[in-house]
């Protein structure tokens, strides 16, 4: 393992269910807002429960870029790392990924009625 972390609301299936997709494919580990040690917390921004957050021993990525950072740990889809780089380069790019991890963020809860983890622990 890395040591690099990826912090989410371990208070939701459905985001339970993705911290724990990326920990199998990647070298991440999946902390828990609940789990955090008080350094990992204070690395993190004040409202840090508002979103997902990558820990890495020289970042912090939030939100959209903490999840494009960990599509591209686990290689999905395959080439997403340099798809990544290719789109840094677009002005509009970063404000669209924000976009998306905000519309999905804010319909966890209807996403989660098909996958989430409590649904498929049972």
């Amino acid at each position: 393992m890395s040591g690099d972390a990826l912090v989410y609301d371990d208070d939701c299936g459905f985001c339970t269910w993705w911290a724990d997709y990326f920990a199998r494919r990647s070298d991440l580990d999946a902390v828990g807002f609940g789990e955090l040690t008080d350094e990992q917390r204070d690395r993190l921004p004040e409202d840090f429960e508002s979103c997902a957050h990558l820990l890495t021993d020289d970042a912090v990525y939030s939100c959209g870029a903490a999840a494009e950072e960990a599509f591209a740990r686990a290689d999905i889809p395959p080439g997403s790392r340099d798809l990544s780089r290719f789109l840094r380069q677009f002005d509009d790019y970063r404000r669209l990924r924000e976009r998306l991890y905000r519309e999905v963020a804010d319909r966890r809860d209807v996403l989660g009625l098909f996958v989430s983890k409590d649904r498929l622990d049972d």
